[in-house]
């Protein structure tokens, strides 16, 4: 944490030049200039004032990250007249992601159809023995699940943050000074990038809050002292397919559980716009990461032979959610805050909606009370956040715990994933994003049925071990 210099009842936010000057932003230009003109002390820094009545300039924060949960938030900042700087450190990279989203996030975030790759409509699970469950009985009339490339959506909801006001700061955030007082502001210290000048340069903003949205090795998380949370590891290759090769995978999705996958998770095949996406993660195996990438390349076998690596990916995930979300007036979202689910592994659209609302409480708050408070950012966004998400992500949580531990309970969660009720429910709660009600009489048959199966796959499981450990002796 930065040392921080002392304030009074005011305080001088600065601007870089590239800021002011950002054609995305024309209309916080114009309020900017006219500001200095009359209580500026530099060409670049500005006088504001902190009072506790309801304030006569808009609400300052800094975004730090432009995925989905920083863009979100900054659009919902911005579209709410707050000025909202979003810190991105790569705006030409991306995350390694499957790039699957649950079809509702399409309307609700108004997401172009354009942007989607594929349509997947089958969906296929294979065991440690390569038995295989079609999941995709169950799959309403019409419905499927859109698959992206984080690049592409990524940049998309920039763009439309910026479009609504929120100015763009390619740049990376090295440090945070905390405010003295309840009223004074927080620092964010960064190194500039793409700007016009020969090299990179140190720049300071100052702000009334910030989010941060900079993923699982969070630098606000760190600055603020918001605990530490298990992290696991993502590797994924991008191979291009031969046109027979991919045709195959149009709008099929395969997963592929087993120890020599991941000894936590699954491996994934996802098709994408000229590609497929493979991969694996793991948080007890992050040193055999490579191994097991091998391994899921091995298990899909001739169906992506013939292609061609075109890009490798690695990047850590949150397996849990931080002990501490918001502090001060620091909020975190998106994988900062760990919004991504255990057994399935999903976090986009957990993201863009944590980001969304942390955007609109502190907006609100500042709009009602002249003020951003510890107290208020609870209450608007993790209040909400937890009534409408906390249960799925338990309920993941112990699906993870019951059938991921070795490979009797793989081989159960392939059966299970055959049987058409649990299909029917999983898809009312992934595609709308709720939880499903209860049917009492068939959740019992399903729990005797869950039963009879970790039973029955108990012996094959271990029998698929044994040959597993034969091959390597052999190997």
């Amino acid at each position: 944490m930065a040392p921080r210099p002392q304030h009074g009842r005011s305080y001088t936010p600065s601007f870089p030049h590239s800021q002011i000057s950002n054609p995305q932003s024309h209309s916080f230009a114009k309020e900017t200039m006219a500001a200095m003109s009359a209580a500026c002390h530099s060409p670049a820094r500005l006088s504001i004032s902190c009072s506790s009545s309801l304030p006569a300039r808009p609400l300052r924060v800094a975004v730090v990250g432009g995925g989905p949960a920083g863009a979100s938030a900054a659009e919902a900042l911005a579209s709410a007249g707050a000025q909202a700087f979003l810190l991105e450190r790569s705006p030409t990279g991306a995350k390694p992601c499957g790039g699957a989203i649950p079809l509702c996030m399409l309307d609700e975030f108004s997401i172009p159809l354009g942007l989607v790759d594929r349509r997947v409509k089958r969906m296929r699970v294979l065991s440690p023995s390569n038995l295989a469950a079609d999941f995709s009985r169950a799959l309403p009339p019409g419905a499927h699940i859109p698959m992206l490339r984080r690049e592409v959506l990524d940049s998309f909801l920039r763009s439309r943050a910026a479009d609504a006001g929120a100015t763009l700061v390619p740049g990376l955030v090295t440090s945070l000074s905390l405010p003295v007082g309840p009223t004074d502001p927080y620092l964010v210290h960064y190194i500039s990038s793409g700007g016009d000048g020969p090299s990179p340069t140190r720049s300071v903003l100052e702000v009334d809050a910030i989010v941060g949205a900079d993923g699982a090795n969070s630098r606000v998380a760190r600055e603020v002292g918001a605990g530490d949370y298990t992290t696991a590891i993502a590797f994924q290759e991008r191979i291009r397919l031969p046109d027979k090769e991919m045709e195959y995978y149009d709008d099929l999705a395969e997963m592929y559980v087993g120890g020599d996958v991941s000894p936590d998770f699954y491996g994934w095949v996802f098709p994408k716009c000229d590609h497929v996406a493979v991969g694996t993660g793991t948080v007890a195996a992050k040193p055999e990461i490579k191994k097991l990438q091998s391994g899921i390349r091995a298990r899909a076998g001739p169906k992506i032979a013939g292609g061609h690596v075109i890009k490798v990916e690695a990047h850590p995930i949150p397996e849990h959610p931080r002990p501490r979300r918001v502090v001060g007036r620091v909020a975190l979202v998106g994988d900062a805050a760990g919004y991504v689910t255990r057994c399935s592994g999903e976090g986009i659209y957990f993201a863009a909606k944590s980001g969304r609302l942390c955007g609109q409480a502190m907006a609100k708050e500042w709009r009602l009370t002249g003020a951003v408070t510890e107290a208020g950012i609870r209450r608007g966004y993790l209040r909400r956040w937890d009534d409408e998400f906390l249960l799925t992500f338990r309920f993941l949580d112990l699906l993870q715990r019951v059938f991921y531990g070795d490979n009797a309970g793989r081989e159960a969660l392939v059966e299970m994933c055959a049987d058409e009720h649990v299909q029917r429910r999983t898809f009312d709660c992934y595609l709308h994003k709720r939880m499903a009600p209860p049917e009492p009489w068939a959740d019992l048959q399903l729990l005797w049925r869950t039963a009879g199966s970790m039973v029955r796959c108990s012996v094959l499981g271990k029998e698929v071990q044994r040959l597993r450990r034969l091959e390597m002796l052999q190997a």
